[in-house]
């Protein structure tokens, strides 16, 4: 596709970015930076975009890079339909097509042959050229007064423009392995041609802004598989200030409107363990209830945040969400209860010390957890409970501040029970 074209009275070159258009794209989770090579045969450079691409662009964020200019004028332009107006075009009413003259693109007011007035609705025109998508959305236009012609490069950041990782977790008897998928989002009517592509996981601040035209857009999007060969593939380009970057090795098409999915990554498990886990906060009542399924796992690679799927024999067990992870660093999340694991819990005060005015100002607790199983096999309970004092002691840990944490772990036999305890002090003294 060509990205410039000479205007024939040679007074400025016009770039329509409506159509796929090469480009270069830098997505972060939230938005991306695009930049488009551009090429002006004189010293005025018109660009102009969809109205939805434009109401996208985070403010100010609009560049021209390569070329030096004097002005640029921002400027909305007629839609296509208005172009027509007082022109002939055809209207099928009554099972009959007949010349109209179009009066008025806004309201779709045409003139008969007997030149009488009435409004009409476009899915009953036609026209003698095809027209372009959403031709009676406005666009919008930048034009450039450049010192000279010559090539550049516009660049811009959008939210329209956006990509999320997605996990899959397999296990089975024999172990467990972690794949992810890239959704690349495409959220308005422009399409993009992509020559190079970077993906970046982190945390990025950027300038916010009003974005209600983008709030208001329908949701519904078509799901595009790359089938170009070779297929992209994503590769990791290391850390970059906090932020994780990877490369798409090939080009590769972005519909409008749209989600196109690639291959992301496949981490080594360097640890993957299942557990019935339970996190709470001490209190001195008696409780009991469910664990939940609960996973842990460590991978050889950084783990961008993101939704993940999990499969036991290839049975759906739950979803969650990863948050952003470091290299062999620690998972643990939770899909639920699991109703044939059920704990009691009960506390007994062992002793109490009193203050001059008799106020409590140390406790001894016993906490203890009794767990039942009615699985046929064993498996190991991890319960975390938070406890809150000036000072907290656990068992026999050194003494902490403000807030303790109790750790817990047990072998649960199959169809069996068992219980462990913890001692907590509590000083407020």
């Amino acid at each position: 596709m060509k990205n410039s074209l000479s205007v024939a009275a040679a007074v400025a070159t016009t770039l329509a970015l409506g159509t796929a258009s090469a480009a270069d794209l830098r997505i972060y989770p939230s938005f991306s930076e695009v930049r488009e090579p551009v090429t002006a045969d004189t010293t005025s450079l018109r660009l102009n975009l969809p109205l939805d691409t434009w109401q996208n662009i985070l403010s100010g964020s609009l560049d021209l890079e390569g070329l030096t200019f004097t002005q640029a004028i921002q400027k909305q332009e007629a839609n296509w339909l208005s172009s027509l107006e007082g022109q002939t075009v055809y209207l099928r009413r009554d099972g009959k097509t007949e010349p109209v003259t179009l009066i008025r693109a806004r309201d779709l007011l045409v003139k008969d042959a007997q030149g009488r007035y009435f409004t009409a609705r476009f899915e009953d025109l036609q026209f003698d050229a095809a027209p372009p998508a959403n031709p009676q959305a406005p666009t919008q236009s930048v034009t450039y007064t450049l010192a000279q012609p010559g090539k550049g490069t516009l660049s811009y950041l959008t939210r329209a423009v956006t990509w999320t990782p997605r996990y899959t977790l397999k296990a089975s008897s024999g172990g467990a392995q972690l794949s992810a998928l890239a959704d690349i989002r495409n959220t308005t009517e422009q399409a993009y041609d992509v020559q190079n592509t970077e993906l970046y996981a982190g945390d990025v601040t950027v300038q916010n802004q009003q974005e209600a035209a983008y709030m208001m857009r329908g949701a519904a999007m078509d799901v595009a598989m790359p089938t170009a060969a070779p297929a992209p593939k994503i590769e990791s380009q290391g850390e970059l200030r906090g932020l994780y970057r990877y490369a798409l090795t090939t080009p590769f098409q972005l519909p409008a409107n749209s989600v196109t999915t690639l291959p992301f990554i496949t981490p080594k498990l360097s640890t993957f363990e299942r557990y019935a886990g339970l996190q709470t906060y001490f209190d001195t009542g008696t409780r009991e209830g469910n664990l939940n399924r609960s996973y842990r796992l460590k991978a050889d690679q950084r783990l961008p945040g993101g939704p993940i799927t999990v499969r036991e024999d290839g049975r759906i067990v739950g979803q969650t969400t990863l948050p952003d992870t470091r290299q062999g660093g620690t998972v643990d999340f939770s899909l639920g209860e699991d109703p044939d694991l059920n704990y009691t819990r009960t506390v007994q005060t062992v002793t109490q010390t009193k203050n001059a005015q008799g106020n409590v100002t140390k406790t001894t607790y016993k906490v203890t957890y009794a767990f039942e199983s009615s699985k046929d096999r064993a498996i190991r309970a991890e319960v975390t409970e938070r406890i809150g004092g000036r000072v907290i002691i656990i068992d026999t840990s050194a003494p902490v501040k403000n807030q303790g944490t109790a750790n817990l772990k047990v072998d649960v036999p199959a169809k069996g029970k068992v219980s462990k305890s913890f001692t907590v002090v509590i000083d407020n003294s």
